[in-house]
């Protein structure tokens, strides 16, 4: 390579050479947030143009340089330490040197903090409509599931009965909790850094709310120091992210201990056989979920090492910085819909479900609960129960093991506090899924409740992230028409 190739329009040919030049290069690692550039290169100039500090020439001839650059691609651009220098170089190659004057009143470091969030932005965005839609398939299944019983679980141990759809709706819950800290996360990076120059902003008379209306920011980060050294809205992403991840991971354990114990068949879709074992079927898939949290939880914690001591204003590291977040999305946007689409399509084992659903004396606290009822304290019900558990020949006391703890404990007849019948009712698994209808329960009358007040929860979130859609593309629209001014 001559000496002409490797100079460039910012670094000239005094920082050209030697090996440390690939070293500092995010040139390919840039694809991502090249049409980003381009879209901020577009408002940049289109601002300076209309506050005269270019003219409208030069506008004409770098706005074109950039449409021809978009369509050649990313992969036609000329060498360079990031796609920022790299467009910047090739729209002076086509237009000469008035192609620098697309870079008045700005710096690298508050181009490449837009960048950042214009590209953030879509990608979060798209995060969001996978969330939803994955909750609306939960409720959908939900509903079908109302009176399925099954074994609750606290450390693992049978617990009290429930139905499938109230553990679904749990699931769709902490995902709505997902959504909102996403929506949180969006609104507090959807500001313009633009125009903070490289950290002390300019002298020329920029309009800082144009380039942010252009791009679709909904504010600015007013002090230009922030606004080119912050990252946290990385940090916020990728904590989102992980909070995300780690939801869909306990989604996935379920799904594979309840597979293991038979209580539902995997659709062929997101399962595999061994190599071997041809007569298995593993859940394949619901164990990448929970490795795949694995890259969202790394990357928080790389993220957090690499600008916890930083100054203030822009450093090199930085560079490192984004593709935490950028993973974490990728890795995690994928699993939300791989965890939902293999548990809304497996098949549920009703039987075996219903079976399990009373081991380990798994109605005992509707038992002491019944007693409490009747005026009997709790503590004393709840010893009551703990001795007939001890006593019984199985799992389950009998109601005789029952009438004769009582009768011991409380020196009256069981028949003295509960009705026999009420008894039989919270012993068997679907009467004390039943009988706890209070608000958040199992109870089916009490789930189907819940799904509505769920789905309008999800209806909220669905209409809150198209309206951010067609905000960025309704900015798309109005930049372009801006350009269209001058070419």
């Amino acid at each position: 390579m001559n000496k002409d190739q490797e100079e460039s329009v910012v670094r000239r040919d005094r920082f050209s050479g030697g090996p440390a030049r690939a070293f500092l290069s995010s040139l390919a690692a840039d694809k991502r947030i090249f049409t980003a550039d381009l879209a901020v290169d577009r408002a940049h100039v289109v601002m300076l143009t209309e506050q005269a500090i270019i003219d409208e020439t030069d506008a004409s001839e770098i706005l074109t340089a950039l449409e021809a650059i978009q369509t050649a691609g990313h992969s036609a651009l000329p060498d360079g330490e990031d796609v920022h220098e790299a467009i910047e170089t090739a729209v002076v190659e086509r237009v000469g040197p008035a192609g620098g004057r697309m870079h008045t009143a700005r710096s690298r470091n508050d181009e490449v903090a837009a960048c950042l969030r214009y590209r953030l932005r879509e990608d979060i965005i798209e995060t969001l409509e996978t969330v939803v839609g994955a909750r609306a398939t939960l409720l959908d299944t939900a509903s079908e599931q109302t009176k399925t019983v099954m074994p609750g679980y606290t450390h693992l141990q049978p617990a009290q009965p429930t139905t499938v759809a109230h553990w679904l709706c749990s699931y769709e819950e902490a995902l709505s909790r997902d959504t909102e800290r996403l929506l949180g996360a969006y609104e507090r990076l959807n500001r313009s850094p633009l125009g903070a120059a490289a950290f002390a902003g300019t002298p020329f008379d920029i309009d800082r709310k144009r380039t942010a209306e252009l791009l679709g920011f909904n504010g600015l980060v007013e002090n230009a120091m922030d606004a080119a050294s912050a990252r946290d809205f990385l940090v916020e992403t990728t904590a989102a992210m992980a909070g995300l991840g780690t939801t869909l991971s306990g989604l996935a354990e379920d799904g594979i201990l309840f597979a293991n114990k038979g209580y539902l068949d995997l659709a062929d879709e997101y399962a595999s056989t061994s190599s071997i074992m041809p007569q298995k079927k593993n859940p394949d898939t619901l164990e990448l979920v929970r490795g795949r949290v694995g890259d969202a939880t790394a990357g928080l914690d790389g993220l957090l090492t690499t600008l916890k001591g930083l100054p203030r204003a822009y450093n090199r590291d930085l560079q490192r910085a984004s593709h935490h977040a950028f993973d974490a999305l990728d890795s995690v946007t994928d699993a939300t819909a791989v965890a939902v689409g293999a548990i809304s399509t497996a098949t549920w084992q009703e039987q075996t479900l219903e079976t399990a659903a009373g081991d380990g004396f798994s109605a005992a606290t509707g038992v002491a609960d019944l007693l409490a009822q009747a005026g009997v304290p709790f503590r004393t019900a709840h010893e009551i129960v703990a001795r007939a558990g001890e006593q019984a020949t199985g799992d389950t006391p009998d109601i005789e093991t029952l009438e004769t703890v009582t009768q011991t404990v409380l020196d009256s007849p069981l028949t003295a506090y509960v009705d026999t019948g009420e008894l039989n009712h919270v012993l068997d698994p679907a009467g004390s899924v039943a009988s706890r209808d209070s608000r958040g329960g199992p109870a089916p009358e009490t789930v189907t409740t819940h799904l509505d007040r769920a789905m309008a929860v999800l209806d909220e979130h669905r209409d809150a992230v198209v309206t951010e859609h067609e905000s960025l593309e309704n900015a798309h629209q109005q930049r372009q028409s801006a350009v269209t001014t001058y070419v």
